[in-house]
């Protein structure tokens, strides 16, 4: 299997562990990744709110790049960079004007048969491969699948599962063999546009996040969005001035990284000794059919 990819900027510079992990999990299911050439910023999580043409031409670019590749579909694991591109694919699809606009400032026009993949489609699609391929059971973990804002909202958009009650990343936590909790915040937003100039607001809505998740009897929170893992993630130390006295963090953990445990890969080859939240406890937990390499704390 051959598909288009687009990593996007967290993906190459403050998250990168979720491409390396992206990589090594799409090498062991044998699918081959297609970077876009000269793939550039997508305008998240600024362009949008400042310049609406812009906003639309930069991820337009990318489609456009795309096509020229002969790309049917393309990946795009960051959910901000989803979004994006599935937006700016939605908006020169309905709205003719700004399509021409769009096409004026690129120099050509954009093929919007291009689809646009996230991490929650990418992996729900391959659920039966994963579970076919998994020789780490991950049978002892409960995780809270955290959806945040973008994987599938607006429908009209996103055009992928339940906007309301969504069901993909439970299909892939099931198919490593884990237990996928039910809670309240799957879908509320971790601030992820105000973690700079708001940061008192991104620390109050993680922990309502992670103390929900913990509540529901989760072991570790699963996400498929670099902003919401740098909030959940990055954050537990401010959040915890204010949590239970003895509370532990609760590891925070992508989507890719858990097939990847399940499909029995080296936490190494995972990214996972770079989180902020040691994932060791969560990794002892695991009842292995083959013992997993011992893991130190943030590289």
């Amino acid at each position: 299997m051959k598909i288009g990819y687009f990593p996007g900027c967290s993906l190459q510079s403050t998250e990168r562990e979720y491409d390396e992990s992206v990589r090594a999990v799409a090498a062991a299911l044998e699918i081959e990744l297609e970077e876009v050439n000269d793939w550039g910023c997508c305008g998240a999580s600024s362009a949008h709110a400042t310049n609406r043409l812009l906003s639309i031409a930069l991820p337009a670019r990318t489609l456009a790049l795309a096509a020229a590749q002969k790309m049917e579909r393309v990946f795009a694991p960051c959910a901000a960079c989803y979004n994006r591109l599935a937006t700016a694919r939605h908006v020169l699809a309905t709205e003719p004007e700004l399509a021409e606009r769009v096409h004026a400032v690129l120099g050509t026009a954009v093929d919007t048969a291009v689809g646009v993949v996230s991490a929650a489609q990418m992996f729900s699609e391959l659920a039966s491969q994963i579970r076919e391929q998994t020789t780490v059971p991950l049978k002892d973990l409960k995780l809270a699948c955290y959806y945040g804002c973008l994987l599938v909202r607006p429908p009209a958009v996103c055009q992928f599962d339940d906007a309301e009650s969504p069901t993909s990343l439970e299909t892939v936590v099931s198919a490593t063999g884990a237990t996928p909790v039910r809670w309240k915040m799957a879908l509320e937003c971790c601030g992820g546009g105000f973690s700079l100039s708001r940061t008192s607001s991104v620390v109050r809505l993680g922990r309502a996040i992670l103390q929900d998740a913990r509540a529901a009897g989760a072991q570790a929170v699963v996400v498929a969005c670099p902003m919401c893992h740098t909030n959940l993630d990055f954050r537990q130390r401010a959040m915890a001035e204010r949590a239970q006295p003895g509370q532990e963090p609760l590891p925070v953990i992508f989507v890719s990284q858990l097939v990847g445990l399940a499909l029995g890969l080296k936490p190494e080859a995972l990214g996972l000794r770079r989180h902020f939240v040691d994932p060791q406890p969560l990794l002892a937990r695991v009842a292995t059919a083959k013992s997993l390499p011992e893991h130190g704390g943030p590289a």
